[in-house]
């Protein structure tokens, strides 16, 4: 397993979460790491993306304020850091470096589920 995301759970809307992904060094070292989601019925989305010095981050519209990516490189670790939670940011959420953005599904890992609901 190359990808291991984790912190996902089922909150309601105004809180927070904050979501971890461990990434084999193959995948992480040197390379552009995003966030990505996929709601049900729905194709996979970009969310964030963090630079490979950390210096630069990318959100997507929905998530600009609200969401904060990171990375340790130390760790091979990615994080994203959620804030005011709204019932459409439930989604599985998934990280991967942007190379392979378009890869099949063998290319990423399980996901972690966020569900917001009252």
């Amino acid at each position: 397993v190359h990808l291991v995301e984790s912190g996902g759970a089922f909150v309601q809307p105004g809180e927070s979460l904050r979501l971890s992904c461990a990434a084999a060094k193959m995948i992480f070292a040197g390379n552009v790491m995003g966030w990505y989601r996929q709601a049900r019925g729905k194709p996979r989305e970009l969310v964030a993306l963090v630079s490979v010095d950390g210096g630069s981050t990318n959100y997507t519209d929905s998530v600009k304020g609200r969401f904060t990516i990171s990375r340790d490189n130390s760790k091979n670790s990615v994080y994203l850091q959620m804030n005011n939670l709204k019932p459409e940011d439930t989604a599985v959420y998934y990280c991967n470096a942007d190379v392979y953005r378009d890869y099949p599904k063998d290319y990423w890992g399980l996901g972690t589920q966020v569900f917001v609901a009252s």
